[in-house]
């Protein structure tokens, strides 16, 4: 199978559980190719947890889940060097954050110092105990929850921090028909055991590093450079996209590509993704508060003066 079809069958097998949200696992799994970790903003209920499970199983990656909490410390997540009475020895407590994908359920309830126990793992993907440094597994990404309702015992998440997740989206409420659906199939127990596996964490690792290969121009390299060029000229932004979020958009369009069956980049596949890579990094100004526009409204403002390139046969004339 090509990464395409690997890819429809990962959201068939999700969609098993989770209902009327093609959209989103499919820009989810487009993250996942592009090594990209991901951040759910939503309302308690609505499934972030499930989804996640339900990914691991149809990826068939090794899973755990923290349970982010006030007190919570960084060695809770990296893990610790314990004394071994009976070898008079310390001994390495590997922490949960050892594994393919991590939910980091509530992620803004933990104290900062905890949340930055992350930084290392999700950009370096590696953890540091006690001066030694450990790899993760391969592929490692980092799947967070967040409610952006609950204020009390939270702590907003860091631009450092936030920069790092690749997207940031909602699953939302289901419509009504979903809804009956869910009821209908999931009402009484979630059926985890219908969901198959259809890769493996070796698999999924060279499906990314096969992407490297997809084919982007120049001429949509540099419209990358000037949707993200903009948002740091732009006197609604306190702050801009950074350089990370130039390479991560570089990435996701190339995963999008492939995802719809092809071997070069186009301006829509920039397009598509963007909104989802850009919005969670940029800090209003203090004129866009009055004005009361959201990053996401200026966004689409961006992309729309930003000129997109006319289509060219240099999209996949490969030099």
């Amino acid at each position: 199978m090509n990464i395409q079809t690997k890819a429809e069958r990962i959201l068939q097998e999700t969609e098993k559980i989770i209902v009327g949200k093609h959209k989103e696992i499919e820009l989810i799994l487009t993250a996942i190719l592009a090594e990209g970790h991901i951040l759910l903003d939503d309302v308690p209920g609505v499934g972030k947890t499930t989804l996640v499970k339900t990914l691991a199983i149809a990826l068939g990656l090794d899973s755990k889940r923290i349970q982010f909490v006030p007190d919570l410390l960084p060695s809770d997540i990296i893990g610790m060097n314990i004394y071994n009475q009976k070898s008079g020895e310390f001994q390495l407590m590997q922490g949960p954050v050892m594994t393919n994908l991590l939910l980091a359920d509530e992620i803004n309830r933990a104290i900062p110092r905890t949340q930055a126990a992350l930084l290392e793992a999700m950009e370096e993907k590696q953890v540091t105990i006690d001066g030694i440094t450990y790899p993760l597994p391969q592929p490692f990404i980092v799947m967070a929850t967040q409610n952006p309702v609950e204020q009390e015992s939270t702590f907003r998440l860091p631009a450092a921090q936030l920069d790092r997740f690749m997207i940031k989206l909602s699953l939302g409420y289901p419509d009504s028909e979903a809804e009956k659906a869910m009821l209908y199939n999931l009402g009484d127990t979630i059926p985890f055991e219908k969901v198959e596996k259809v890769i493996n964490a070796e698999e999924l690792a060279q499906m990314q590093k096969e992407i490297y290969d997809t084919y982007m121009s120049t001429v949509v390299a540099d419209y990358i450079v000037a949707l993200t060029g903009a948002t740091r000229n732009n006197n609604m932004l306190k702050m801009g996209a950074s350089p990370r979020a130039t390479r991560a958009l570089y990435k996701a369009a190339k995963a999008r590509a492939v995802m719809q069956g092809r071997d070069f980049v186009i301006p829509d596949d920039v397009q598509y993704i963007a909104p989802h890579i850009l919005c969670h990094r940029l800090i209003v100004s203090n004129e866009a508060r009055l004005a009361k526009l959201s990053a996401e409204q200026i966004v689409e403002q961006i992309m729309k003066d930003v000129p997109v390139p006319p289509e060219k046969k240099d999209y996949f004339a490969r030099k």
